[in-house]
């Protein structure tokens, strides 16, 4: 039986269960995405810049933006339960590895402290949106809650 949603409305997951995720404090998103979702016990938060969620701004400095990117990420995770070091995957993508790269294991370094470390794949890029140079995106494992009347 297909579900009739009013003009506007949005489903608050798929068939499959897959929700979406807007939490409090989060970027809003710009376009036909949002900033993560839930699919079983993994959590998948789309790809981060440096932006003030506050202001909708890219935050100033190179070590500031990329921190905020992680910051970034990070809330969507622990939303759903999962901390920096439930993260199963981590993609970076920078615009001058030469200069960001190094920025990128410094801030990754403060957040995780000594390891261990994500599987992280860096990859250098022509540009990204509003011409910002660093954007994150990471799969957590957070299990899901289930209902012990259910089990």
């Amino acid at each position: 039986m297909e579900r009739v949603l009013a003009a506007g409305a949005r489903p608050s997951a798929s068939p499959n269960g897959v929700k979406t995720l807007s939490p409090e404090g989060a970027i809003k998103s710009t376009g036909a995405w949002d900033v993560g979702s839930r699919a079983g016990d993994f959590v998948f938060v789309a790809g981060m810049r440096g932006v003030d969620p506050k202001t909708n701004t890219l935050v100033q400095g190179d070590e500031a933006r990329i921190r905020q990117a992680f910051l970034n990420m990070k809330l969507i995770a622990e939303s759903e339960g999962a901390s920096l070091r439930d993260c199963v995957r981590l993609v970076v993508y920078v615009t001058d590895m030469f200069r960001f790269r190094p920025l990128v294991n410094k801030v990754q370094e403060e957040l995780w402290g000594q390891g261990p470390y994500p599987p992280r794949t860096i990859v250098e890029v022509h540009r990204l949106n509003q011409d910002d140079i660093a954007e994150v995106e990471g799969t957590f494992y957070a299990p899901a809650v289930t209902n012990p009347i259910r089990q």
